[in-house]
């Protein structure tokens, strides 16, 4: 898995600090309310304890020559090659353990892990799907619970880590994979009780393991997420929690732990490209990515930051297109209706990664990620300033595919390409076509595929427009299965005849209730 590979040429931060030959990476808040802190404690704490979310303190650069070099590595060894600079207080043999365990043939069903195809002329979809759950976020929830476990072994923590994760569907059960049966951790999942699809739902609801709890919440996501966030922030209960032996920690992306590993897929599609000989050194890309918590986008960001050559980032948004708004005006704004689509992952109105991505672009400016949040949390908007909006639209792209359009490239690609996609990456390909009409040269692009066809069955043959009426999302697996040709995830065969284990639900004023009533706190 890790054969000798030749230190590479990297170029350090003059302003890090160092441990003998070491850099030591530091995090600190985008607020700027907590001391710096080693990538251990950042991804046991999870946020920020006194609010906002950890940043590295500089990031670092590989060289163009590095990049090239690639090519000529496997996944987990590019793996290695990131994670060794974001996470310097892990021994080199401390992360060859996690990548081993997460990056293998037995959680992905490809050797790449993350494939990169050709859909036409310079269009390349990198599948992220092959993980356990057929989701994205596999690929980062596979390592991540490794990650955690290291630095509690660091750290020799004593207290019982309580995971809380807020999902829109697809977090929820790749967190509950990644992290059942973990020793000294536990993890509660929050999900919208009709916010997400019947698939997801059940992929949450009949998840084994001792230490795995799912709570239905009443409400949408963003609602779902902020009474989590809030729960984090709240010194009381954090207290209680703690005299009763527990801490909390998160996995979602709000957590760097789980963000960072998204970073290596991007150097992988890129080496991909260039193993093919599609690109040359040094070559600029696009990169599309279907939006929601802004986290997948973000972590495609911080590559670029690291000498990743990417010439735009097409940030694509269904329906509830609040980034798209952002990105074009600058107004951050929550004063909308919330629209439920068919691509409910996405139906996200406050996306918690921004306020990462506006300290980085801003230059680690706490001050106005303060005002701008405090505005946010008071108002219900915030805009930033000219020279800001000005530096994000030199990279930044912002586009919107309605339902029809995601429907209508659900179909177009089928007949065209006799491949499927699902609902999240239709909008990914709709927008970049939009995008493509206003190009002068044609640039490759890496679109993002966030989740396997079928965990999206009943919209995804509803856009097909067969004829065909199936009984439920379960039926319609078999369906699609004969339509397309196309394997169905092994994750989601026969998941209607798998037994419901998880049965609790809650509005979100009684979410701290619920999680007393699990954790036995009277």
């Amino acid at each position: 898995m890790f054969k000798s590979i030749v230190k590479f040429d990297i170029i350090k931060q003059n302003e890090q600090m160092s441990r003998g030959d070491v850099m030591v990476m530091k995090y600190i808040s985008t607020r700027g309310n907590y001391q710096p802190v080693e990538a251990a404690q950042a991804i046991r704490l999870g946020m920020v304890p006194a609010g906002g979310l950890f940043v590295p303190e500089k990031v670092p650069i590989f060289s163009q020559d590095t990049i090239y070099n690639m090519k000529d590595n496997t996944y987990q060894e590019i793996a290695l090659m990131v994670l060794e600079e974001f996470l310097s207080d892990y021994q080199e043999s401390e992360l060859e353990d996690c990548i081993r365990k997460a990056y293998n043939e037995k959680n992905f069903t490809s050797d790449g892990m993350a494939p990169v195809l050709n859909l036409d002329d310079n269009i390349y979809i990198m599948e992220l799907w092959h993980g356990p759950t057929a989701a994205f976020k596999d690929m980062a929830l596979q390592l991540m619970p490794h990650l955690l476990l290291k630095a509690l072994q660091k750290a020799e923590f004593s207290k019982e880590v309580v995971i809380l994760v807020a999902t829109s569907g697809d977090t929820g059960k790749a967190a509950l994979e990644g992290f059942k049966d973990i020793p000294g951790i536990r993890i509660i999942v929050f999900y919208p009780a009709k916010g997400v699809s019947k698939i997801q739902e059940a992929q949450m609801t009949t998840t084994t393991g001792s230490n795995t709890y799912v709570v239905a919440v009443e409400g949408n996501f963003d609602e779902c997420q902020n009474s989590v966030k809030e729960i984090f922030a709240d010194r009381d209960f954090n207290s209680l929690i703690s005299r009763q032996g527990y801490q909390f920690s998160s996995a979602n992306s709000i957590n760097w732990g789980r963000l960072v590993p998204q970073i290596i897929y991007y150097f992988a599609a890129y080496a991909s490209l260039l193993r093919d000989d599609v690109i040359s050194k040094g070559q600029k890309i696009d990169i599309t990515v279907p939006t929601g918590n802004f986290g997948n986008i973000l972590a495609a960001y911080y590559a670029y930051r690291m000498g990743l050559p990417v010439h735009k980032f097409v940030c694509a948004s269904n329906d509830n297109k609040i980034l798209t708004d952002f990105l074009r005006t600058g107004e951050y704004n929550l004063e909308r209706d919330f629209i439920k689509t068919i691509s409910p992952s996405m139906d996200i109105l406050i996306s918690s990664n921004l306020e990462r991505f506006l300290f980085e672009i801003t230059r680690h400016n706490s001050d106005k990620i303060n005002k701008w949040y405090d505005d946010l949390k008071n108002k219900g908007c915030f805009k930033i300033d000219d020279p800001t909006r000005k530096k994000i639209a030199g990279i930044f792209v912002g586009e919107y595919a309605s339902e029809t359009e995601t429907k209508n490239t659900i179909k177009k690609v089928f007949r065209d390409y006799n491949y499927l996609v699902d609902t999240h990456t239709a909008v990914g390909i709709r927008v970049y076509q939009k995008y493509r009409q206003n190009l002068a040269e044609d640039i490759p692009v890496i679109i993002d595929s966030t989740a396997n066809p079928y965990k999206f069955s009943m919209a995804v043959l509803d856009s097909l427009e067969t004829g065909i009426n199936a009984v439920n999302e379960f039926a319609i697996l078999d369906t699609l299965n004969k339509i397309s040709g196309q394997d169905i995830h092994r994750a989601l065969k026969d998941l209607d005849k798998q037994e419901i284990k998880h049965h609790r639900n809650c509005n979100t004023s009684k979410i701290r209730k619920e999680i007393k009533d699990i954790l036995n706190i009277n």
